[in-house]
């Protein structure tokens, strides 16, 4: 983050710290945008929260915290700074406001929608626990705050296993996200089943197996960016850099992540990079990141596949940020009924760590 410099100060340490990543060009207009934004936060009492998939201009100078959906509930669970302006996606945005239900809180993309979560409703939901009576849900804090009010605890990338081992039953829902319930199962040594379902016109419910002893209950969604990844991406890769370290999100397939050397959340990977000694890395995971990465980390060479950014995360710029503090926009809401249960899923959430 950038704070108390002139806008001269802020160009030159933008191009210090993003020049590999970013044309300087491009640096000089955002370097205005940069010192307005700091200016209207101060003013205002805001604080930004980036998520890592932010452009490298937007992370590494606005935000007062960066990290992944984890860490960035448990910031905005913690913070008295009103408003709360997210740069990320409008899941994360419901998310402190759920946490956060007398604050502010702004959206700066009007949509900023995401694949996976729209990738499940409640009803949905609601139709898999009469299919299933008294199996736990466990829902991916990457769906929207209905689908949350529907669970009995949420979870992320890095904490899933360990949520769904301190459950302690033999059978559970985990929704949505169908890559990382198979990783998940992988994990905890469970056996993950995705039920049949047949057309709503014949008006026939999904046949529950009999026998749902150590199994995960999976659902078919998936991130549009990650299950881009193939083996056969790395194969290719570690043919021409035998040396290469590969790091995939566990929202890839599990084919692909038990072909990685090592799979973790975005704030694990950029961890693991941070403390590695190894020459070059290959990222499975959203291009700005490994932008963010290429340039906290400028004497290791990291490779990409940015076969395709998030163009959800990619709606968040420096503009749209600059004018949600300007004219308070966009504000989300979340209905105080699905508000409350969904808060119950989040703490519980949290309380597992």
């Amino acid at each position: 983050m950038i704070r108390g410099a002139t806008i001269e100060e802020t160009y030159r340490l933008m191009v210090d710290k993003l020049a590999r990543v970013v044309p300087e060009v491009e640096l000089r207009i955002k370097a205005e945008l940069v010192f307005e934004i700091n200016r209207l936060k101060d003013e205002r009492g805001a604080i930004i929260l980036g998520h890592n998939y932010m452009e490298p201009a937007l992370y590494h100078t606005v935000p007062d915290v960066v990290g992944d959906s984890l860490e960035l509930s448990r910031k905005a669970a913690q913070t008295d700074r009103d408003p709360i302006v997210f740069c990320g996606v409008r899941f994360m945005a419901e998310t402190a406001k759920i946490l956060n239900p007398n604050k502010t809180v702004l959206l700066p993309a009007k949509k900023a929608g995401c694949s996976l979560a729209a990738s499940i409703t409640a009803e949905d939901v609601r139709e898999l626990k009469r299919q299933y009576p008294g199996v736990p849900v466990v829902t991916y804090v990457n769906c929207y705050a209905d689908v949350k009010a529907e669970t009995d605890v949420c979870c992320t990338s890095s904490n899933a296993a360990r949520v769904v081992e301190a459950l302690g039953s033999d059978c559970v829902i985990f929704l949505p996200d169908e890559y990382l319930a198979q990783n998940v199962a992988r994990e905890t040594g469970r056996r993950v089943i995705f039920p049949t379902r047949e057309p709503k016109s014949t008006g026939a419910r999904d046949a529950a197996p009999r026998n749902l002893h150590y199994h995960l209950i999976g659902w078919h969604g998936r991130c549009e960016v990650h299950e881009k990844f193939t083996v056969a991406d790395i194969v290719a890769v570690r043919k021409q850099f035998p040396d290469v370290v590969v790091l995939a999100h566990p929202e890839c397939s599990a084919e692909v992540v038990q072909a990685s050397d090592f799979s973790g959340s975005t704030s694990k990977m950029i961890e693991f990079v941070k403390k590695s000694k190894a020459p070059r890395y290959l990222l499975l995971t959203e291009c700005s990141m490994g932008d963010n990465i290429i340039a906290e980390n400028p004497d290791k060479e990291t490779l990409r596949l940015c076969s395709v950014r998030c163009p959800h995360m990619n709606e968040i710029t420096l503009e749209d940020t600059r004018d949600a503090l300007l004219h308070n926009r966009y504000v989300i809401e979340v209905p105080e009924d699905i508000r409350v249960r969904a808060r119950r899923a989040l703490d519980r959430m949290l309380e597992i760590g």
